[in-house]
């Protein structure tokens, strides 16, 4: 499938996912770029590009909004789309996380959030709380993936250099490693510390230097009923008391994750801008996480959480 036409149907799950109405073969033609002109090619177009959709899976239904249209028109029902929660080990995660990694472009999510301003241009009102979480995130390569997926693979124990947060000097880690996987957009693996003889979690944007394996296949046991994705939950799980509220400065039609888990209603802040309010964990991933947005959002309070992100963010420049 050529790179235009996958752009295309990923434009056109998108609107469908960004509305509770039916949309019309034309108001999807006004939204979606890459559709010609004359009419027939359109609706030829059209056709395949339904045809395309309904053999990958995606549930396209068809039906009127109001009993006296004229024309039926298209959506997909989120319920039907999306995917029950699925279980993976921890090489099935790794493999997948590979292709994905693969496969992001910065292009597609694009495309889709063209459309969607296209949408609104054409005043077809999208429903927020419905809206699929694709957009554009500043991301960045592990060079430590390769190495602890492959330790993974081959149960080999691992030594790499370790920035913990808060310090200033990075040390020096043993680690059985027993999985690696993604929460929230960041890579972790998980494992036994042999120097702290305890179990531990380790993210992998702040190991420094190489990975290196430290034993043969086959040297490490992973205990039985181990959840590598519970003890990475378990590690970003703050309770309730230390939870904090933090103001930001998000930009209009960006945020959109931010906005879903926002205390009320986003305020105008002007210059298409919007002044948004949120509880945080008082965890150092939500530093990152924030980061992740780029330009379109800024932290006006609290001002310890403003200079983190400004610092992470300077540290990305350099």
């Amino acid at each position: 499938m050529s790179k235009r036409r996958t752009e295309r149907l990923l434009s056109i799950v998108v609107l469908l996912l960004s509305t509770r109405r039916y949309l019309t073969a034309e108001e999807i033609r006004a939204a979606v770029h890459g559709y010609p002109e004359q009419y027939d090619a359109f609706k030829r177009m059209f056709e395949r590009d339904k045809e395309e959709l309904r053999d990958l899976g995606i549930p396209l239904e068809t039906g009127l909004t109001n009993p006296l249209d004229d024309e039926p028109g298209y959506r997909i029902s989120r319920q039907d789309y999306e995917l029950p929660e699925i279980h993976l080990e921890a090489d099935e995660a790794a493999v997948l996380g590979i292709a994905a990694r693969v496969w992001e472009s910065a292009a597609l999510a694009g495309a889709a959030a063209g459309a969607l301003q296209k949408l609104r241009a054409a005043g077809v009102e999208d429903d927020n709380s419905n809206r699929p979480g694709i957009e554009p995130r500043l991301t960045t390569q592990e060079p430590a993936f390769g190495p602890l997926w492959e330790a993974v693979r081959d149960r080999r124990p691992v030594t790499f250099t370790y920035r913990t947060p808060g310090r200033d000097a990075a040390g020096k880690r043993v680690l059985e490693p027993w999985g690696v996987v993604n929460r929230r957009g960041h890579w972790y693996v998980a494992g036994h510390d042999r120097d702290r003889q305890a179990t531990r979690v380790f993210r992998l944007s702040r190991i420094e230097g190489p990975v290196k394996m430290a034993g043969p296949p086959g040297s490490v046991t992973v205990p039985d009923g181990t959840d590598v994705r519970e003890l990475v939950k378990d590690m970003n799980r703050s309770p309730e008391s230390v939870r904090r509220n933090a103001t930001l400065r998000v930009r209009a039609g960006a945020g959109y994750m931010l906005r879903k888990y926002a205390d009320g209603t986003a305020e105008p802040d002007g210059d298409g801008w919007d002044k948004v309010v949120v509880s945080y964990p008082d965890a150092p991933w939500y530093v990152e996480h924030l980061a992740s947005f780029g330009p379109d959002v800024v932290v006006l309070d609290p001002q310890d959480l403003r200079q983190a992100v400004v610092k992470h963010l300077k540290g990305a420049l350099g």
